[in-house]
């Protein structure tokens, strides 16, 4: 028996006889419309996402077989959670809740790629990529809910391989994502207040000084390089190294003479 190996990356659901799948299945032999068809079968649950597939043709027979990979798991969390991007500071930050169900669900989905030998090892595996993205697990920080899957609390939903959520429970965690929202635009507003405050309270000091009182009040790292003036700007007469006062003009260079005819 001779086999071929095609692979692409498909849209879940939504793969055609157009490249990439198409001019590689073709000189095969084999009935395209029948693959496309069967990878759309097995694809659907990653709707909207790109999935790796390999489609294995016996160039005899015409006969096929096609295994789908699966998107990261933390792809499988931004979508099941609606979220594009996960926090930057998941210590501090969480952008959004999940549910022991989704988390079931992403389990399944990811069982011949997670190194658990039991569901309920896996599902601990996808909590813990929920913890690495700022996101709560059942209203908790995910390394609580992890100690509440140790203690047997989520045993019974995870015997039965729960994953469907209710309309309600659905609607909860869409109020729950704009609740974290809401709350990290006004703690960013809030830093952003004090430390403008900072700088103009310290105008003329050098930069050094002023990022770590800025660092010391608690503002992040990426709100201070916003935010602080770029060292080496500074106002004249001010000390070496020292930031521009607010709303201070950088320096313009001198003109140069014309030469005299």
């Amino acid at each position: 028996m001779t086999t071929q190996t095609v692979q692409a990356l498909v849209e879940g659901g939504k793969a055609t006889a157009a490249p990439p799948l198409g001019p590689q299945l073709g000189p095969l032999g084999v009935n395209i419309g029948q693959v496309v068809a069967e990878i759309n079968k097995k694809t659907s649950v990653f709707n909207g996402m790109q999935v790796p597939v390999k489609v294995r043709v016996d160039t005899e027979t015409k006969s096929f077989d096609i295994s789908v990979g699966t998107p990261p798991a933390s792809g499988l969390i931004k979508k099941e959670v609606n979220l594009e991007k996960a926090s930057g500071k998941a210590k501090h930050e969480m952008v959004a809740d999940i549910l022991i169900e989704q988390v079931i669900k992403i389990a399944k989905m990811k069982e011949t790629a997670t190194l658990g030998k039991s569901l309920k090892e896996k599902v601990k595996e996808i909590i813990g990529t929920c913890q690495s993205m700022g996101i709560l697990v059942e209203g908790k920080p995910a390394k609580d809910t992890l100690r509440d899957i140790e203690a047997g609390k989520f045993d019974e939903e995870i015997r039965l391989e729960k994953t469907e959520l209710t309309a309600e429970e659905l609607a909860k965690l869409e109020e729950e994502k704009k609740r974290l929202a809401e709350e990290l635009a006004k703690r960013k507003a809030e830093f952003e207040k004090v430390a403008k405050e900072i700088i103009a309270q310290m105008a003329g000091k050098p930069r050094g000084e002023i990022k770590a009182k800025l660092t010391l009040a608690g503002i992040p790292d990426e709100m201070i390089k916003e935010l602080l003036p770029v060292e080496g700007a500074a106002a004249p007469g001010a000390a070496p190294g020292a930031a521009p006062a607010a709303g201070a003009k950088p320096a313009e260079a001198p003109k140069k003479e014309e030469k005299k005819k």
